[in-house]
């Protein structure tokens, strides 16, 4: 359902991709109740010497850097959940990634279900159709 964006500064890796992607959705199922089973994550990586936080790069800084972009169905999560999952993944980052630039970000998109969906179908569709089979 969430479709998850990172971008790290590091150079590309896959089992650093893996891990993660792995982790955040983790942390996205456990704090927004999200299903991995239908969660997507891409993982885009810059290089530290191209991502410049403070007026320096990241490379003279010796620091890492990530951000995050993630859409939800508007209303499906309360400020008090935003507010933790966002300090979770600073945490998790920070774990995998070392040393994090406090210039890191994490955006909470939450969309209206009739304009977000996949396989198709809209959250609004999914979410009619539950209550219809519900009634019946």
């Amino acid at each position: 359902m969430p479709i998850i964006q990172a971008h790290v500064s590091a150079k590309p890796d896959p089992g650093l991709s893996k891990k993660i992607a792995s982790h955040v959705s983790a942390r996205t199922k456990d704090l927004l109740r999200k299903d991995p089973t239908v969660t997507a994550v891409t993982v885009q990586y810059i290089h530290p010497s191209h991502w410049f936080a403070g007026g320096s790069s990241l490379e003279d800084q010796n620091l890492a850097s990530y951000w995050l972009d993630i859409k939800v169905v508007d209303g499906t999560n309360t400020k008090v959940e935003l507010e933790a999952y966002i300090a979770a993944i600073f945490e998790t980052m920070e774990n995998i990634l070392g040393p994090i630039h406090h210039e890191s970000y994490c955006f909470v998109h939450e969309v209206p279900a009739a304009a977000y969906g996949y396989g198709g179908k809209t959250q609004e569709f999914r979410f009619i159709s539950g209550r219809l089979t519900t009634a019946a």
